[in-house]
């Protein structure tokens, strides 16, 4: 064998003893970074208690007295409803994610629920038909102020509790419903109220009644506040939170949407719903409650609620209204 043989193969034996060598005994195993608690991400935004909650401590006013409604349905010249008629379309701030009052259908991609019917009750009064006429506007329960003092919309009908701390920043159609907090929480919870989930995780919505209560309870709770039911639903699901608490129309919907879950309790408060309006339409407000006192005669409540509500609920009749 030629000297470039030899070479040639000395290089490979030496590649071979190399290769040999990496499959050997691999040592002392070095452990990879460590990952933590690989837990169920959050939803964003995700916050404790809240100090700008709707709250029912305020009891400066008489809440449920509204303004006295319009004459009839009829669109005055001159008029925020005739604006709104020049414009084509009635703005309203409502919630998607809300099964029975306000939701999007995921077959059909449209907004559905109580709350949708009550917005398509006053386009129908101004336009005459509902049809084309209605611009949603899907918003948190923290931004219902915020975006009727900017008008951003001329309405919110979003599961929206009147009290008088927020009607110093708003004006509120009369009740058109009445709902009660209660608690959703796993059939296998022991809890029966919220009494009984002291130093638990209880979630609700940023700015809202449900969580003022919470943070308030006697047992003391941990509130958890989200942007959005959804939120509270997903993190009850993925054992984040040990209960929600809010309206039982909310809850009704959640369980609707999971039967391993499951609402309890008596009503630990009275909530009344209201439409929302700037306090610089008060022409809308009385209007609003010409089509509330309407829509109570005429059926339309009761076909909508027996739609949506009557399954989960139970019977009702629609509140009768307070006027100042």
């Amino acid at each position: 064998m030629s000297r470039r043989g030899n070479t040639v193969r000395a290089g490979v034996l030496a590649f071979v003893a190399l290769l040999a060598a990496s499959c050997g005994s691999p040592g002392k195993p070095v452990d990879p970074a460590p990952v933590g608690n690989a837990g169920w991400p959050q939803p964003a935004h995700v916050g404790g208690p809240d100090a700008t909650a709707g709250g029912t401590s305020d009891t400066s006013c008489n809440p449920l007295a509204s303004l006295a409604p319009a004459a009839s349905t009829a669109v005055p010249d001159s008029s925020t409803m005739s604006d709104i008629k020049k414009r084509g379309k009635l703005i309203a701030g409502v919630d998607q994610t809300t099964y029975l009052f306000g939701f999007r259908n995921p077959t059909s991609g449209n907004l559905e629920g109580f709350d949708i019917d009550m917005v398509y009750a006053i386009a129908k009064a101004i336009f005459g038909s509902a049809d084309g006429h209605v611009q949603f506007r899907a918003i948190p329960s923290s931004q219902r102020e915020e975006v009727l003092k900017k008008h951003q919309v001329d309405v919110v009908v979003r599961t929206y509790s009147i009290t008088c701390a927020r009607k110093k920043d708003v004006e509120f159609s009369s009740v058109y419903y009445v709902a009660g907090q209660k608690i959703l929480v796993p059939k296998e919870s022991k809890a029966q109220k919220l009494s009984d989930l002291s130093g638990k995780r209880v979630c609700a919505t940023k700015k809202s009644t449900s969580l003022a209560k919470i943070a308030t309870d006697a047992a003391k709770p941990v509130p958890v506040s989200v942007d959005n039911w959804s939120d509270c639903l997903v993190m009850l699901q993925q054992g984040q939170v040990d209960a929600v608490s809010t309206d039982d129309t909310i809850l009704a919907g959640m369980a609707a949407q999971d039967s391993t879950l499951e609402v309890r309790g008596e009503p630990l408060t009275q909530e009344n719903y209201g439409i929302g309006v700037s306090k610089d339409r008060q022409d809308l407000v009385r209007y609003v409650n010409a089509v509330l006192d309407q829509i109570r005669g005429n059926g339309v409540w009761q076909d909508s609620y027996r739609r949506w509500v009557e399954a989960r609920l139970g019977p009702a009749s629609p509140p009768s209204p307070q006027y100042q």
